[in-house]
């Protein structure tokens, strides 16, 4: 008998394929070459991101479609992520030239590492079935294991290495097992057909229920949602920060987009059942992120707490079900890159001059360098939802549709949480503006530096002022799941 092959469209797949060529070219080309042609393959990679970007920017136009028998999508979901994912990569590798390079890092298998995790990134939001999505998972996971661990000469970056990849192993493992059940209900791993399975069902099948939680805990892993998130604030804290900016993003914009896949696609029908898990998670997820940051005396633990309360009002605006939630779900991650890459920055700069890792260390920064101070203090009053910042209209598009959906309860306590979060943030501040300068900070900001904090000093301002645009395109990349 024989064997139909499913239809493969390349061009959908263009993007990727360029990226991998890219990194298959740094990798013969950090082996033949010596370390003098270490700042060009770090040019190379960001050229080659931007080349993604064209090559992504002429399928923009084209008609949503399926390719490989329905494994890989791309829709407007797909492609506004992809964008996002490009941006959340590229703007993190601009900024860490200086420090890769102070640092002894400044390797070709860095780039073709994060190049790599991009590549596995952007098939997860590609995702039409169970399989593409756990190995576009384990690719991205994988090279973020061995970037953790990257600075070998650090017991804590090599500690760090180790935490995520015993504990990235083992959600690896729970959603595996998950996806295992709900074929095994189903008899089938893409999206849509597990949803029209469970439509035609006569009853829901407690098998495909215990599946459906163990995917959502997988990926709960990813993006650090509480009690899954106990990997996050050593490995911020160990990881170089070059590799912490990274984290601290790209991974959550397809960790996002995969719930998306799985929640609104293939359960669409079991909301009855994943929606009350999702607002504990949010609940839970709030509660460790504003209150575990209180007590950090380093800023990479306390941004790490920080990206944990964000993770909890994303997971509200996922749990309404709503177009409005989708919305400001995509919104909230397109202003949490540049708030998050923008504050890692400035601890970049700082790290030129040895310091920057603890709290203490901003003391007295406004004194002596005071458009860093300000343009920190803009990050962290975003962070904290305070107008007329991106933050805040982030912020209070969620709780509007928690409102809209009726979860009244959940609205309150998340802005119980918020001002409790606030806390940390305005206490970085005050110790910038208020406390004895205690460091020189005479150090230059380089030219990447600049660049990035320009733009993200100016994306979390415009958008806080003007927010329609961004609000439109978000708008536009979640209407095809309803």
């Amino acid at each position: 008998m024989a064997v139909q092959l499913p239809e493969m469209n390349l061009v959908l797949l263009s993007p990727e394929i360029l990226l991998s060529l890219v990194a298959m070219g740094l990798l013969l080309m950090s082996a033949w070459s010596g370390k003098e042609s270490r700042g060009l393959i770090g040019t190379m990679a960001l050229s080659g991101i931007v080349l993604a970007a064209v090559v992504l920017a002429g399928l923009s136009s084209a008609t949503p479609s399926a390719t490989m028998g329905g494994h890989f999508i791309d829709d407007r979901l797909a492609r506004a992520m992809k964008w996002l994912l490009l941006i959340a990569t590229a703007l993190p590798l601009l900024m860490s030239r200086e420090y890769l390079n102070q640092h002894g890092l400044d390797s070709g298998e860095y780039y073709v590492l994060t190049i790599t995790s991009l590549i596995g990134a952007m098939a997860m939001v590609s995702a039409g079935s169970f399989l593409l999505l756990y190995l576009g998972l384990e690719l991205m996971s994988l090279s973020i294991y061995v970037l953790a661990a990257y600075q070998r000469d650090q017991l804590q970056s090599t500690e760090a290495g180790l935490k995520y990849f015993i504990l990235g192993s083992l959600a690896s493992g729970i959603l595996l097992y998950g996806t295992s059940l709900v074929y095994g209900a189903t008899g089938t791993t893409l999206f849509t057909a597990v949803a029209n399975a469970i439509k035609t069902a006569e009853h829901v099948s407690p098998v495909l229920v215990l599946g459906a939680v163990l995917v959502i805990i997988g990926i709960s892993f990813k993006v650090a949602a509480a009690p899954f998130h106990m990997w996050a604030p050593d490995v911020y804290e160990g990881a170089p920060t070059s590799v912490t900016a990274f984290i601290a993003v790209m991974p959550k914009v397809a960790a996002f987009t995969a719930f998306f896949r799985v929640l609104l696609e293939a359960f669409s029908a079991l909301h009855v059942h994943w929606a009350p898990m999702l607002q504990l998670l949010a609940v839970l997820t709030l509660a460790v992120g504003s209150l575990g940051a209180i007590a950090q005396s380093n800023i990479k633990r306390l941004l790490a707490y920080s990206s944990i309360g964000h993770v909890g009002f994303l997971l509200i605006g996922l749990t309404t079900g709503s177009q409005l939630g989708h919305q400001s779900v995509v919104f909230y991650l397109a202003n949490y890159i540049f708030m998050s890459v923008g504050a890692f920055c400035l601890v970049l700069v700082l790290n030129r001059q040895g310091i920057g890792d603890q709290i203490s260390d901003y003391a007295g920064l406004a004194k002596k360098r005071p458009l860093l101070a300000f343009l920190m203090s803009m990050f962290m009053f975003s962070m904290a939802g305070i107008p007329p910042l991106a933050g805040f209209i982030a912020k209070l598009y969620v709780l509007m549709a928690a409102v809209k959906a009726g979860l009244l309860t959940l609205a309150v306590i998340s802005v119980i949480f918020a001002a409790i979060g606030a806390f940390y943030y305005l206490r970085i501040v005050k110790i910038i503006y208020f406390d004895v300068a205690e460091q020189p900070f005479d150090m230059e900001v380089s030219l990447s530096h600049q660049i990035v904090l320009a733009i993200s000093a100016l994306i979390v301002l415009v958008v806080g002022i003007f927010p329609g645009k961004l609000l439109d395109w978000s708008l536009a990349s979640v209407q095809s799941l309803l």
